[in-house]
């Protein structure tokens, strides 16, 4: 059990050196220039890649127009009691995915944080904003820098289904990694500003932990 928190600690300690204080989450639509959608034979080349480094996980890989989508469900990859602290089940798979953009100088990550319709729109903002950089932290370590990587707490504004269910509010409740070109980058992050929002301010210390056991709602 001391080896465990020790090891929560050292973890917990360098992801604080990598805050999300640096990110600019207020880029607008204007700002974003007209670029060319990611290619598609650089998709064709990534996709099987990214498959096999999530493999035996429980995330979910999809195609998007010009983005390739990592899903990971909140459930299985969050402690529930602790917002921003990544099960040591996901840190295999995101460090294995952080590799790979990292390694390539054309690719570029999105990362949206989204919670259920359950509690008010600040603080599923803020909670979805807590996971989204705590993945983006991995990405960090792995040597991503700003200018490849960006975070946004989506809330509950963009559900994958009704709020009306439990499993409705689970398929919710999930971080998104966007993978495109960095040509592309502020053209997608602009899909995903909200102009009338006030952007959370960053959290003190973003915990990406070793957390032992899991619970199934938040």
């Amino acid at each position: 059990m001391n080896m465990l928190k020790s090891a929560s600690l050292i973890v917990c300690l360098l992801v604080v050196g990598c805050s999300s204080k640096d990110e600019k989450p207020t880029e607008t639509a204007a700002a974003a220039p007209a670029v060319a959608k990611a290619d598609t034979a650089w998709m064709d080349d990534y996709e099987p890649r990214l498959r096999e480094a999530i493999k035996d996980s429980r995330f979910e890989l999809e195609r998007r127009d010009n983005l390739l989508v990592i899903t990971a469900p909140v459930d299985s990859s969050f402690n529930p009691d602790r917002p921003g602290m990544l099960l040591p089940v996901t840190l295999g798979p995101i460090t294995r995915v952080a590799k790979l953009v990292e390694k390539d100088s054309k690719a570029a990550v999105v990362i949206l944080g989204h919670a259920d319709s359950t509690g008010s729109d600040a603080i599923n903002r803020t909670i979805s904003r807590e996971r989204a950089g705590a993945v983006a932290a991995i990405f960090r370590l792995s040597g991503l820098k700003h200018d490849r990587l960006r975070i946004r707490g989506m809330g509950s504004d963009k559900p994958r289904a009704a709020n009306d269910s439990k499993d409705g509010r689970a398929l919710n409740r999930r971080v998104e990694m966007l993978l495109t070109q960095q040509v592309s980058l502020l053209a997608t992050v602009a899909e995903y500003n909200d102009p009338t929002a006030t952007p959370a301010a960053p959290a003190a210390a973003t915990q990406v932990a070793v957390a032992k056991t899991a619970k199934s709602e938040k």
